[in-house]
């Protein structure tokens, strides 16, 4: 029984982890210049330019943008990438 209840909560933890409900949301922050920002957005998010820019200026005006929308497993990395970069990121429930 115990065994069952286990591989149900597994199975319910895998399936949060999977859903594209989450992401990751950028701070704006006085360290970091509009250029590296949108540079780190298109090599690490895989933005275009003007998508780039334009969560740049959202993240700017606006203090806080969710920049990428996916599952938690497949921005976690992404996530964790911005942060070693010097951004200020978090990875979050989409609401």
């Amino acid at each position: 029984m115990i065994n069952h209840e286990l591989n149900e909560e597994v199975t319910a933890l895998l399936q949060q982890l999977a859903t594209k409900d989450w992401a990751i949301v950028l701070y704006n922050d006085d360290l970091n210049t509009f250029d590296w920002v949108i540079e780190c957005l298109m090599k690490y998010c895989q933005h275009d330019e003007v998508q780039a820019e334009q969560c740049a200026w959202f993240v700017h005006t606006q203090g806080r943008y969710a920049v990428k929308l996916g599952s938690k497993i497949d921005l976690k990395p992404i996530c964790e990438t911005l942060l070693e970069k010097g951004l200020s990121a978090s990875l979050e429930p989409n609401k």
